[in-house]
């Protein structure tokens, strides 16, 4: 019997995740939850520029908390404790993207009530996307020993992102550079990328400080630089860098960085990607240090980007590959070191 799945919000990781569910031999589309009262009402395979479905959006909170489903794929762009909460209550499993995949028990105390009054687990599959900044460096440290450093870090191109608003107004990018270090995205970040260093010190043993150092830097344009969002004018942010780092005493043990440049010219300071270009990077100190590089989750280009963002499909078939092993885990709250192995699926034609 398959499993049966809402999608809550349909953004670009949601239309992933829908068409994710579709192809994967287990699960079932039963139910999608929309924002938008223009939405609501439609047929999803409509929402998707296909054929209809049999499967209706809806904004009504209600009718998706009475809906018979097995699992929930939770993807906005912002999460909401009070929704999830309500989900895991009517009796659905969630998978999400934003958040819950390492909490600290002040805010995993409530999701944990919730999901064991409902019978249900709730499992964060993390993100930049889903498991490189903590899952994969734990995975790859498994061939040192003696381990002193482990980083997980991310360098791409915001162009290929399409969603102008929330790189002008959430990114801070082409605003002054005063008004970015000041802006709400340190603190959105904060919530999962500390989750990643405390997932990766309290597995490796590190005795390192609970405070978890957060650092921003930024970089300006000298010319104007093309974006989705518009020209970014000289003066404007046009290239950011994010670190969280753990320490025991002044040697820094765990890293996570994130590298988002438009471009790679035309930018003060001169940053690049360097010869490697866009990637995914874990380093692993230790006997032997080794560092392992990812290529494929960021498009070869701007254009193809912004028509199907490869590390946006990452992070929704991750969530989708989840839902078996999170269905069939104990109530509460199910983190990687919970879950058994999960892998993809064959391709519909050759099963």
């Amino acid at each position: 019997m398959s499993l049966r799945v809402v999608q809550w919000a349909t953004g670009g990781v949601g239309v992933a995740a829908i068409k994710g569910v579709l192809e994967h031999p287990d699960l079932e589309l039963v139910g999608c939850w929309v924002h938008s009262e223009a939405k609501s009402g439609k047929d999803v395979g409509e929402l998707l520029g296909g054929d209809p479905l049999g499967v209706v959006a809806t904004n009504d909170v209600d009718a998706i908390l009475a809906l018979d489903a097995d699992a929930v794929i939770y993807s906005p762009l912002l999460p909401n404790p009070d929704e999830v909460t309500a989900l895991l209550r009517s009796g659905k499993n969630v998978v999400t993207p934003v958040g819950w995949f390492y909490p600290g028990e002040k805010e995993a105390g409530p999701m944990r009530a919730a999901a064991l009054d409902g019978g249900v687990t709730l499992h964060g599959t993390g993100i930049a996307p889903g498991g490189i900044s903590e899952k994969f460096p734990l995975l790859f440290s498994i061939m040192s020993t003696g381990v002193t450093f482990v980083r997980a870090e991310e360098f791409s191109d915001l162009r290929t992102y399409d969603a102008p608003d929330v790189l002008r107004y959430v990114m801070g990018f082409g605003d002054t550079p005063e008004k970015a270090l000041s802006g709400p995205m340190q603190k959105l970040l904060d919530g999962g990328f500390m989750q990643s260093v405390r997932m990766c010190v309290d597995e490796l043993g590190f005795a390192a400080d609970p405070h978890i150092r957060a650092t921003q830097e930024i970089a300006v344009a000298t010319a104007p630089i093309d974006s989705p969002m518009g020209a970014i004018q000289p003066g404007q942010v046009a290239a950011r860098k994010f670190h969280w780092e753990a320490l025991v005493g002044d040697e820094v043990v765990v890293r996570v960085t994130v590298n988002w440049f438009m471009g790679q010219e035309n930018l003060d300071p001169p940053w690049t990607f360097g010869p490697a270009g866009e990637r995914y990077e874990m380093e692993c100190k230790g006997n032997p240090d080794f560092t392992v590089t990812v290529k494929g989750f960021q498009p070869d280009s701007v254009e193809e980007g912004l028509e199907s963002n490869n590390g946006i499909v990452a992070t929704a078939a991750h969530c989708v590959n989840s839902i078996p092993a999170v269905c069939a885990a104990a109530p509460g709250i199910a983190t990687y070191l919970d879950l058994p192995l999960i892998s993809g699926k064959a391709a519909p034609h050759l099963r």
